[in-house]
Formats: C-alpha cells, structure tokens, sequence
C-alpha cells in the first residue's frame, strides 16, 4: 500500500494506492470514492467495525478522509517498535499490521478495560488524522512531558507512559480519555495534534450548536 495524501494540513484525504489483490483496512465511517470495481464489505459490529478493502487483478485505489477538519499522518512500522493510537485517529492501515486494544502496554494504562487507544505492530503503514495541524514531540533519554489525553494522536512503545486523572473530583473515562493526563519519559516520539475532538464536541454544545440547532 502506498499513500498519497492532499489538502494537508487543513482539510487532509489519504489516497491508499493498492497492489493487484492486496487487502486494505479501513474506518469504513471515512471512506471518501474508490476505483471502480473495488471489493469492499464491512467486517464487525458497532465500534469494532472496519472495512476490508481489495483490489483487483489490476490493483486499485481507496480515498479515506476523517470527519473533522485536520492534518494526516503516515506512521511506518519497521516491525520492531510498536505504537499505540487513538482509535479516534486511525483511518487505515495495510493488511501486513497487527493491532490489538488488549496489547500488553494497553492493559497495564487501562487495567484490563476498552480503553480510548489501540496497539499497532508488524511491519507497513498506518494512517492517522489530526483535529487541527500535528506536532512531533521527540522526547530524549529520560525527557519528561505531560499532555492531556485529547492532544495525543500516537506514540511509540519505546516511550514509558503514565495515565492520570486531570483533576481528582472530576469526570474520567478510559474509554473516552475524559479527565485523563499523560506523563510521558523518553527516549521516543509522540505524535500530537493541536485542537482536541473532544473539546471541540464540548465547545460546541456550551454554545448552543447541536444536532438540533
């Protein structure tokens, strides 16, 4: 799978270019046009869905676009450093990536529940989309950050990591990453993005703009 991205940073599509048969998973909530010809079914239920896209005997291509306004992001895995993402972010990945939200690194943040991030291992490309423009945050041996939950878009495995409440008497869901702070120690990357989904949902409903407005 190759990626081509346009209308970065503000309004970003992610153009996954196939080999003849290759398999392709996709948020099926973001799929934007394919080739003509495309196998596509929808895989799961409720959250858990995806699409599995394939291309013919003469390859094809997919187009995926988030539902809110932002950059993308390519992470390559070179099958030794794992990733943990926002499920929020993750638009697409190629066929040769494993992920999994019960991971290791997961159930030690989440203590065991369906938490707000899934895992990402084995070698290809995963695609991510950003509320707003993406920051590299690269963090050196022992460099400490901390970050609020809705920022972070991705970080590598190498990064140690700990979740915390942002404040001890308010809401907090490992699900959604309500109320939730990270603390971050390198070396490693992090990826994160300027405007948060969450607090925009929030901003919107405290001035009165809804579904039913």
């Amino acid at each position: 799978m190759q990626v081509r991205t346009r209308h970065t940073p503000t309004f970003g599509v992610a153009r996954l270019v196939m080999a003849p048969a290759e398999l392709v998973l996709v948020d099926p909530e973001t799929v934007l046009a394919t080739s003509y010809g495309l196998g596509y079914e929808r895989k799961g239920k409720g959250s858990k869905q995806v699409g599995l896209c394939t291309a013919g005997p003469e390859g094809g291509w997919v187009d995926v676009a988030p539902p809110f306004p932002g950059d993308l992001h390519v992470v390559e895995l070179d099958g030794n450093t794992g990733w943990c993402f926002a499920k929020l972010g993750w638009l697409a990945s190629g066929s040769t990536v494993r992920t999994d939200a019960d991971a290791p690194p997961l159930r030690a943040l989440f203590g065991g529940g369906e938490g707000f991030l899934n895992y990402a291992t084995g070698q290809g490309s995963v695609v991510l989309a950003c509320c707003g423009t993406l920051d590299v945050v690269t963090l050196t041996e022992g460099e400490l950050v901390t970050l609020d939950s809705d920022h972070v878009v991705a970080f590598a495995d190498s990064v140690q990591c700990r979740l915390r409440a942002a404040a001890q008497d308010g809401p907090q869901s490992i699900r959604t990453g309500e109320g939730l702070m990270f603390d971050f120690a390198g070396p490693g990357l992090v990826l994160t993005q300027t405007r948060g989904p969450r607090q925009l949902v929030n901003w919107l409903r405290a001035n009165g703009v809804s579904s039913r407005s």
